[in-house]
């Protein structure tokens, strides 16, 4: 692979969890890998990752980023009325029970977006599955994010995570401007931080998760900290990244 040169991506995500019909998801990362790649990033999209998440086998998982919100509206409008999804989208939604699981985040500071990709995306037709892992751990409030939670994130949970074996590679907080392309629906009314991690194989998050539950102080202080600031148990995605995910 050769080396591309990129600005970190991106001042504003989408997580799209979609769920299909049982059987579909092969079908549709095929179409998906084949035909909304390249189009959608030629109209000013960054197609971040395409995932396969192991804990639910209908459900695909992908995250794409644009520079800010008003260039979201322009590219989805670009694509979702231009001649490819229009070709295609019958036999994409074919496959759909429900694509509105969607959050639509920010970096929590200048430091913590996705990384700009080293490498370039395989090729079309590839289907070697890689090994690695991506994990997304997404912790709900009943308020916005604001400093204070930063903070403790910053000082208490992602030393522990590090020292662990799982740092986290990006963070993310709801955005909470208006959604300005309504027809693709976001989840609205909702406070949540979302931080990622990789690793080269399943084995080696879980062997980071196990030494994570056994630090003394994460289970003494760390934890009970964190689980009084939050509105419910965290949610986690264990994602595998489909072929020609940048992401992996």
């Amino acid at each position: 692979m050769t080396d591309i040169a990129q600005a970190p991506c991106c001042s504003i995500i989408e997580l799209r969890q979609y769920t299909l019909h049982p059987g579909q998801r092969d079908v549709l990362i095929d179409l998906f890998e084949r035909e909304f790649v390249e189009t959608q990033e030629a109209v000013g999209m960054h197609l971040v990752g395409q995932f396969r998440d192991l804990d639910k086998p209908d459900r695909y998982v992908w995250i794409r980023g644009f520079p800010d919100m008003p260039s979201r509206a322009q590219a989805l409008q670009a694509f979702y009325g231009g001649p490819v999804w229009q070709a295609h989208r019958n036999e994409a939604n074919a496959t759909m029970i429900d694509s509105d699981n969607v959050l639509l985040l920010r970096p929590v500071d200048a430091t913590a977006a996705f990384a700009a990709p080293t490498s370039a995306r395989a090729p079309v037709g590839t289907t070697v599955r890689p090994s690695s892992r991506v994990i997304a751990t997404i912790y709900y409030r009943d308020q916005p994010i604001d400093d204070e939670f930063r903070h403790f994130f910053d000082t208490e949970v992602q030393p522990r995570l590090v020292e662990a074996g799982a740092r986290p590679i990006a963070r993310f907080e709801t955005e909470t401007a208006e959604n300005t392309f309504p027809r693709l629906p976001v989840r609205a009314g909702e406070h949540v931080f979302i931080w990622f991690a990789k690793f080269p194989s399943d084995a080696a998050w879980r062997e980071a998760e196990a030494r994570l539950a056994a630090l003394p102080q994460w289970k003494a202080h760390v934890l009970p900290d964190l689980t009084k600031r939050l509105k419910s148990p965290p949610e986690r995605l264990v994602l595998e990244p489909a072929a020609r995910s940048l992401l992996r």
